[in-house]
């Protein structure tokens, strides 16, 4: 189902026409041109072909273009329409069973899907980086992060009311409709739409970094244990153009700040998509008003919920 949903005119026309998408790509791979001139590069999902053209365009010697669905037959004619047929070849097949002649210099790859992960192809990005890359060699693009942030909906607020309007309307009190009406609209799916900036209630929060040169399968999709909630922060300072940022991120170079740990009692089995919800308080310590304590409620699966609160021992005071 997945390869077949590729097969048809309106998803690529859909990506195409996305310019944010496509000029993007193009310009990344442009900027990139000095490593990917005289070289050989990979194109994994490689679709109609318009990134493995961009790569041709950019100097690259030789592009194998892999596609498993039935769309790789236009990418061919695609390729010879624009006479590069002699630097591009199209490899009908998935990308875990072809075999290449000789080690890449670049992959380049569209493999993002919906929320990043949904129905993406970051697992054949990895298994062609770990087969067919060579050492130090690009990827493109080399880093996602994922973003989450509260918003107001409009839309499904006026549905919700929506109910309550029909006796001013027609005389027929259906507000009883209320209720079922929310548990059909706010239900369990995901839903693909798009947020205009100004329903965005606060400043986004970053929850995930994936290097494309070093993520594993494992640190995307597998299971761990919990031993410990992480906090960190960032501060901002204004400037002309871009506003410069310190952060004493995980993700980041580490500082003389590092993390603020909090284990907890035990350590707790977890696979993906274990569910771990709570809140934290910070607040001045009773004794001495410049120390914080930090507070979290929390429950991780089926547990029931835990407390515990956190103190910083007086060797960790800092020195102005």
């Amino acid at each position: 189902m997945y390869f077949d949903s590729y097969s048809d005119v309106t998803i690529h026309e859909e990506m195409i026409a996305d310019t944010v998408r496509t000029n993007t790509y193009r310009m990344g791979i442009f900027k990139n041109s000095k490593s990917i001139e005289g070289k050989v590069v990979l194109d994994v999902g490689a679709g109609t072909g318009v990134l493995s053209l961009f790569c041709a365009q950019a100097g690259a010697r030789k592009v194998y273009a892999v596609e498993a669905s039935s769309i790789a037959d236009q990418a061919v004619r695609i390729v010879k329409l624009n006479q590069m047929e002699d630097r591009i070849e199209i490899i009908k097949a998935t990308l875990e069973t072809i075999e290449l002649t000789e080690q890449v210099d670049v992959i380049v790859s569209e493999w993002m899907g919906y929320a990043l992960l949904h129905e993406s192809m970051l697992n054949s990005v990895i298994f062609a980086r770990d087969k067919w890359l060579k050492p130090g060699g690009l990827i493109l693009p080399s880093r996602a992060d994922l973003y989450i942030a509260p918003i107001n909906d409009l839309v499904v607020e006026g549905r919700l009311n929506f109910w309550s309007t029909v006796k001013g309307q027609y005389g027929v009190d259906m507000s009883c409709m209320n209720d079922f009406a929310r548990k059909c609209i706010m239900n369990k799916d995901i839903t693909v739409n798009p947020v205009t900036v100004e329903d965005v209630l606060s400043h986004p929060c970053k929850f995930a970094e994936l290097d494309l040169n070093t993520v594993t399968l494992e640190q995307c999709f597998g299971s761990s244990s919990i031993h410990a909630l992480c906090v960190w922060f960032t501060v901002t300072f204004p400037a002309e153009e871009k506003a410069l940022v310190l952060s004493t991120s995980p993700f980041k170079p580490e500082t003389h700040w590092k993390q603020a740990v909090l284990y907890l009692d035990d350590a707790v089995d977890v696979m993906q998509d274990t569910k771990v919800e709570g809140e934290i308080s910070l607040y001045p310590s009773e004794e001495n008003s410049r120390h914080i304590c930090i507070h979290v409620d929390y429950v991780i699966g089926e547990q029931k919920k835990h407390s515990k609160t956190f103190t910083i021992p007086d060797q960790y005071l800092e020195v102005k």
